[in-house]
């Protein structure tokens, strides 16, 4: 049977601010475990959060920037479930009212546009890290309470290559805003994926696997492939998918099974207790809406347009805010009849 692939993708994103999301510890990255933390982020009795302003100013920023609607009222909630690494046992996050939703993001795909759904943009609170060496795990805090900012498509994607082409574009847009610097080896931008499969031309979604630990654009194109195959090879063999989390093996390059996957209702979602409501001012957001600089795609037609380039000549230029403006800057110091032979070596 010919089956149709559903994906949908949900990327974490650690906001570039100097201190976390509800405490005033550092975000700087590499210090010596542990040194970071406070009463906040180890979750003692009796601590009390406080919103980070610059988080909420970026979450704002890229919700805009993705075409969402900003929500003026927003509220946090606590989501239960416990791991070594998150000490209250429980992360401040939000459920029912995020900061943003309902957006959308273009890419190319083999020559033709597809807009991909955005179903929401959240701040949350990042847990700690595990460190196993040999039969020990050891525990730092220190990244316990930086502020994320959670991504979650539509499952819109139907392809391992439309989710890369949909990360490139993400990652490139979000180093333009410059509220993160997107870097996946410190943990910077991490994505999870969701992926089924369904009969072609059928409509309904299938039995979802999550898939974690992919630390790069090419990791979740191959788990994603590979699993693909494995959910194709079941169905085809009359197999049930089990709904679940499954880690991707790097040296294995296969998906391997970590545990059942959670629903909402497991996480017994409540409002946080500690954290008032939020109401944004449309002065605050359109405040921010006039600091966006021009986004990739915007940069894109205008170097076409303006300097003559070809649509790949331009694409490579502006992949990167750095770049895009320094070779602007080269360009825009020669004769105008001399824009589009300087330009050109610069793409390459």
């Amino acid at each position: 049977m010919d089956y149709e692939t559903v994906i949908g993708l949900e990327v974490h994103l650690h906001l570039k601010t100097r201190s976390k999301a509800f405490c005033g510890c550092s975000t700087e990255f590499g210090q010596t475990p542990n040194s970071q933390v406070c009463p906040v982020c180890l979750g003692l009795p009796g601590s009390l959060p406080v919103l980070n302003r610059q988080a909420l100013e970026y979450a704002i920023k890229a919700g805009i920037a993705l075409n969402c609607g900003v929500q003026e009222f927003t509220k946090f909630d606590r989501k239960h479930y416990y791991y070594p690494d998150l000490p209250k046992n429980y992360q401040i996050s939000q459920y029912d009212l995020p900061i943003s939703r309902g957006g959308h993001l273009d890419i190319e795909i083999e020559g033709r546009a597809k807009r991909i759904g955005i179903t929401r943009a959240h701040l949350e609170e990042d847990a700690g890290k595990l460190l196993h060496k040999g039969e020990a795990s050891l525990v730092d805090l220190n990244r316990a309470g930086i502020p994320l900012l959670e991504i979650v498509s539509e499952p819109e994607i139907n392809s391992p290559q439309e989710a890369y082409e949909y990360l490139a574009a993400l990652k490139s847009i979000l180093e333009y805003l410059e509220v993160s610097d997107c870097d996946m080896e410190k943990g910077s931008l991490r994505c999870d994926a969701n992926i089924s499969l369904r009969p072609q031309g059928t409509s309904g979604l299938g039995t979802k696997a999550e898939l974690k630990n992919m630390n790069s654009f090419k990791a979740v194109r191959d788990a994603l492939s590979y699993e693909v195959e494995r959910q194709a090879g079941l169905l085809n063999r009359g197999e049930k998918i089990i709904q679940e989390t499954r880690l991707w093996d790097v040296k294995e390059l296969r998906t391997v099974s970590m545990r059942g996957k959670e629903e909402a209702k497991d996480y017994r979602y409540f409002p946080e207790p500690d954290l008032p409501p939020f109401l944004i001012s449309r002065e605050l957001i359109e405040r921010i809406k006039a600091a966006i600089p021009e986004l990739p795609q915007e940069k894109l037609r205008r170097f076409m347009r303006v300097y003559g380039l070809s649509e790949y000549d331009a694409r490579v230029l502006v992949s990167s805010r750095e770049w895009a403006d320094r070779a602007e800057k080269m360009i825009e110091g020669y004769p105008d009849k001399n824009k589009k032979l300087v330009s050109r070596p610069l793409a390459l």
